[in-house]
């Protein structure tokens, strides 16, 4: 572990001389690059650093023990160093793992009703309200991108992008089938109903980080359906993509102009293309994978949101959180938190084995 340090502490030092050059400043895509790349080791070296420290006092207060009138003092210092080592040396391992390339991207999040017919789709508004206000409380965009809306206010499917700081690293978490249990508002006789919707959290890619080939793909325009105003009902804006080699089809019908509707149903199918390879190279190490997307049965989930008893229980990590309305209305970060330690735990284990 620590030659690896010594090489990081090398290049971060690399960096920094190549990062204050002004023939480097000159080029501002190669300096944003180092810059990037600068900041990205930042942590792990000034940790490293502070080890470095500690382990020196504590060698130091070693040598100092062996002067009988500074013994006692030297003693103190020598055992508060040692015991802060064993930490440092934790926290050094965690900084070490090989962090998630998408962590910083941001999302396209697709949310589907399952099982449940209505109340499934309800419960797929209620989801999304919750990521909604999660944004708002980080200070985050959302853009709807497609959407089919049901009569009482529910969505079979709603599709919507999420942009700024870190969006990834925090919700890539939520992909899998979530599992309601409530008495619907259309059960008479008070029933408890079970529900599911499947999310789906895909980071948002480039151009440059998957290339398709325009041939591939078809296109179809078609009228945009439900609320939106009259010009929905004119001109047909909303555009269908077919890609043919996969058979993955994008929609888009939330813009006027079908010219941006197209832009975003690319946006959507790089994502798809890109995730097809993701899932690829992550079903060789299976274990890394945690949140796969299931089909909607009521046995799949990876939580349950259970409103008799005000409880969200993660089943992944066995987490239960008893604050229901404090939940939906976008306080999940105490969830997400554990989802994340568990995650670097796990990842911390394999790369020990």
């Amino acid at each position: 572990m620590f030659e690896k340090l010594e090489a990081v502490e090398k290049r971060y030092e690399e960096l920094t001389k190549m990062i204050s050059d002004p023939e480097v400043i000159s080029n501002q895509a190669e300096w944003q690059k180092l810059m990037k790349e600068h900041a990205s080791i930042e942590d792990v070296v000034l940790k490293f650093r502070e080890y470095k420290k500690v382990k020196e006092s504590m060698d130091e207060a070693k040598e100092m023990m062996e002067d009988k009138d500074l013994k006692e003092l030297a003693e103190a210092e020598y055992y508060e160093s040692k015991d802060k080592l064993p930490k440092i040396e934790e926290e050094l391992k965690f900084l070490l793992i090989p962090k998630d390339p998408d962590d910083d991207k941001n999302i396209i999040c697709e949310i589907r009703a399952g099982a449940g017919g209505e109340e499934a789709a309800l419960f797929a508004g209620t989801l999304f309200r919750m990521y909604t206000m999660y944004a708002e409380t980080k200070h985050w965009k959302v853009e709807v991108l497609n959407e089919n809306e049901t009569g009482l206010g529910g969505y079979k499917e709603i599709t919507f992008m999420v942009t700024g700081k870190g969006v990834y690293s925090r919700l890539k978490f939520e992909s899998g089938v979530h599992r309601v249990q409530r008495v619907p508002d259309t059960e008479s006789s008070g029933r408890i109903h079970t529900s599911t919707a499947t999310v789906a959290v895909l980071p948002v890619v480039e151009d440059v980080e998957i290339e398709i080939n325009p041939a591939d793909i078809k296109m179809e325009v078609f009228r945009s359906s439900g609320a939106g105003g009259q010009h929905i009902n004119k001109t047909s804006s909303a555009v269908r993509l077919i890609h043919e080699p996969t058979g993955i089809v994008v929609e888009c019908q939330t813009e006027r102009s079908q010219f941006q509707n197209r832009d975003n149903a690319m946006r959507m199918l790089r994502t798809k293309l890109y995730e097809i390879e993701k899932q690829k190279q992550d079903s060789e190490v299976a274990d890394a994978r945690k949140s796969q997307v299931g089909s909607g049965d009521r046995s799949e989930k990876i939580r349950t949101y259970n409103y008799p008893q005000g409880r969200i229980t993660d089943h992944r990590i066995g987490m239960s959180i008893y604050q229901m309305e404090n939940f939906l209305n976008g306080n999940i970060d105490e969830m997400v938190d554990n989802l994340i330690a568990a995650d670097r735990a796990e990842r911390l284990k394999g790369d020990e084995g």
